[in-house]
């Protein structure tokens, strides 16, 4: 097959009305496949399932330190789980705050808290400081930029390079621009993308030399244990970069066991310098006693440590390796020779990005949808959902069967290729 910018306009009438009647054979089909979200399967879900019975009505329900986790107490977390989270970020157990079940939700709470009260060491609150800003690598996170649009912060898109954020540009603003408060990073195996960040890309970070005193770097490691393949990416201690610059107070870490046990009755932690842990701590001793301790120690009591959290990733891997290569493999067959799109191929992370030709995300997903398979909108994982090339299309191959996602798979292929082709003649 050739190119399909090589075509002619008889060979694109022709391939169209071959699609035209393939596409109406798959609408026939009445499927109904949910690919929006990067949720786990039932088969990982079900990989959890002896944390139901760990912790016994009859049996020691104290933490490492003594305490009954059925009271109150400890309100940065039992000692167990916070030293899992410090081997797992590569930081220490004193520089870990764990929370609720939502990474998520600690980091709107963080946004939250600096808009009230400011960060550590500010002179006042974020809502004090007239316009703020957020840099925002993209194609990114679309929770990250609804948390900004909620606040009202100028989001400014960087774009993302093969090994990290336009650092040229992100030193440009950070360095110059006091209304720049932060910027949101997931720095291995990105969403959507699964780039990592290079050494030198988290150096650049450790060397920033912000306008803004109460600058954050809110670091979304979600993916830092989430690898595919034993000859995974590395990522570099963006924390211990930044001990050796004297800027540890520049960060937010976050991560969370969402897709590692179950979404929504997971836990959840913030890494951050002491300083920052002791002035959130103050904070959040108002608005709570303590977070749900049980759930912590039902974690420890079925993981043991960091390593036994790791040993748990690698049968994740089994199930998810296969299904990120039945989506590769169909864009390789079906696109490639085309010319259609383009694509990474992360070692890791929940998600396959894919680049159609300039126009034809949008038209890709909505003929996806009106055939039975639901992707996440096309331009979502750019702020204010505007894609300026149209191009950009999230899949998440996590949460269908294998079968199941064979076909989605088929149909996203054929709508892409359709949409490409009416855009095409429509020039």
């Amino acid at each position: 097959m050739a190119s399909l910018k090589e075509c002619s306009k008889q060979q694109l009438v022709s391939m169209k009305a071959q699609l035209d009647k393939q596409y109406e054979d798959f609408k026939a089909r009445g499927l109904k496949l949910d690919m929006s979200r990067g949720k786990p399967g039932a088969v990982q879900l079900n990989l959890s399932n002896g944390m139901m019975d760990v912790l016994k009505p009859d049996g020691d329900m104290r933490a490492q330190d003594g305490t009954d986790v059925r009271n109150y107490g400890l309100l940065d977390g039992i000692p167990e789980a916070k030293q899992m989270f410090a081997d797992i970020l590569e930081m220490s157990p004193d520089e870990i705050i764990v929370g609720g079940n939502s990474s998520l939700n600690m980091m709107y709470d963080t946004v939250q808290r600096a808009m009230q009260f400011g960060v550590y060491g500010s002179e006042k609150p974020w809502n004090q400081c007239g316009k703020i800003k957020f840099l925002c690598p993209a194609p990114g996170y679309d929770r990250h930029f609804a948390i900004c649009e909620l606040f009202g912060i100028e989001m400014i898109t960087v774009p993302m390079l093969p090994d990290g954020p336009d650092m040229d540009m992100v030193e440009q603003y950070v360095n110059n621009d006091p209304a720049v408060k932060g910027i949101w990073c997931v720095p291995i195996y990105s969403n959507p993308d699964g780039i990592t960040y290079s050494d030198q890309v988290v150096r650049r970070f450790a060397n920033l030399e912000p306008k803004a005193n109460d600058f954050r770097i809110f670091w979304d490691n979600a993916y830092v244990i989430h690898h595919l393949f034993e000859d995974h990416d590395t990522l570099l201690n963006l924390m211990a970069e930044c001990k050796k610059t004297g800027k540890e107070d520049m960060v937010f870490t976050f991560a969370s066991t969402s897709k590692i046990t179950f979404p929504g009755a997971g836990i959840a932690a913030l890494g951050a310098s002491k300083n920052n842990v002791e002035y959130l701590k103050k904070l959040l001793a108002i608005q709570t006693i303590c977070g749900d301790k049980i759930n912590q120690l039902r974690h420890m009591r079925f993981f043991k440590d960091a390593d036994g959290v790791r040993a748990h990733m690698k049968k994740h891997a089994e199930i998810l390796a296969p299904k990120f290569q039945i989506v590769l493999d169909h864009l390789s067959r079906e696109l490639a020779p085309l010319e259609a799109a383009t694509w990474k191929e992360p070692k890791g992370g929940y998600f396959v990005s894919v680049y159609t030709l300039d126009g034809c995300a949008k038209r890709t997903v909505q003929l996806c949808k009106e055939a039975g398979v639901v992707l996440t909108g096309a331009g979502a994982s750019y702020p204010y959902g505007k894609d300026p090339h149209d191009a950009n299309i999230r899949l998440a191959p996590t949460f269908p069967p294998n079968e199941e996602l064979e076909l989605a798979m088929e149909l996203f292929c054929l709508c892409v290729k359709l949409a490409s082709v009416e855009k095409l003649l429509a020039e």
